[in-house]
């Protein structure tokens, strides 16, 4: 009974939440010195799956993750939000903790906060549950040249109960672009919920920002030369541009919505290059023939 339910799991990792993309899609050549690389992945959501009755199958998906991330050994990782799937559960956060204390102690791991960590309309009190179980929900961060800023997006999004908060951030935000481009640093943003799925005028949704706050942030963005912005919250992967400004979006190491399986992304520090990798078709190794 013990190897069938194992055998079960890993079907159902492998089968309906990870099929195998088509020929050719993130394959990596083993050629060439190996690049230097971060990963992306979002949206694990402890409890997803289940609607809160219990988290097997996030813990399977973390658990296959961070032993891959073990493996291919990346610069660091960063995990976009919705870290859990009710915002401030006690099990939830413990069992995130557990599983990414096994992440290999030389990659450094950043996380920040989604809609499912601090509500769809944050508060007071629920910024302060998540900085009291995660840490600061923005920050800054550096990789040799490159400038990570961090962002908690549910005070972009939807900041009516926390105005005063959302204008910190938002003047936080502009010091730190100021200063990374006075000191020539690439700047590289994080965060959950997209400005934009396909272009930056495109109407408002769900699955983004809406445009009275959008335009003000895309002006800042193109002002001091950021050209990518990594985000999850879909659940499924896109990208789109506003001029020179790449939004990409990555689908969930958790529990899909759509067509792409449970994966992360892979991004090279040189190119920038970013496919998406399913968790059933994770490369043996991060070569420099990355597709």
């Amino acid at each position: 009974m013990k190897y069938f339910a194992i055998i079960l799991l890993t079907l159902s990792l492998f089968g309906q939440h990870a099929p195998a993309p088509p020929a050719g899609e993130g394959a990596i050549a083993p050629s060439g010195p190996p690049p230097r690389f971060f990963i992306q992945a979002s949206d694990p959501q402890f409890g997803m799956y289940a609607k809160n009755a219990n988290f097997t199958q996030e813990t399977a998906n973390f658990e296959f993750f961070i032993t891959a991330v073990n493996r291919l050994k990346p610069q660091f990782v960063v995990i976009t939000g919705d870290l859990t799937n009710k915002p401030a559960d006690a099990d939830q956060i413990a069992e995130f903790h557990r599983i990414a204390k096994k992440l290999d102690p030389s990659i450094k791991l950043y996380n920040l906060p989604g809609n499912h960590d601090v509500g769809n309309e944050p508060t007071p009190e629920s910024l302060a549950k998540y900085r009291n179980n995660w840490g600061p929900d923005y920050y800054t961060f550096d990789y040799d040249n490159m400038r990570g800023i961090v962002l908690n997006s549910s005070l972009i999004q939807a900041p009516i109960n926390v105005q005063d908060a959302a204008d910190k951030q938002e003047q936080w935000l502009r010091e730190q672009l100021a200063k990374a481009k006075a000191e020539g640093k690439r700047i590289v943003i994080f965060q959950h919920i997209p400005f934009f799925l396909k272009s930056g005028d495109e109407p408002d949704q769900y699955f983004n920002v809406p445009q009275k706050y959008r335009s003000r942030y895309l002006a800042m963005f193109h002002q001091y030369g950021v050209e990518y912005i990594f985000a999850g919250h879909y659940h499924r992967n896109a990208e789109g541009h506003d001029g020179d400004l790449d939004m990409v979006v990555t689908g969930a190491v958790g529990m899909p919505i759509g067509p792409d399986p449970s994966g992360f992304r892979i991004v090279t520090l040189d190119l920038m290059k970013h496919p998406y990798i399913s968790l059933g078709a994770i490369p043996n190794q991060v070569t420099a023939n990355l597709k």
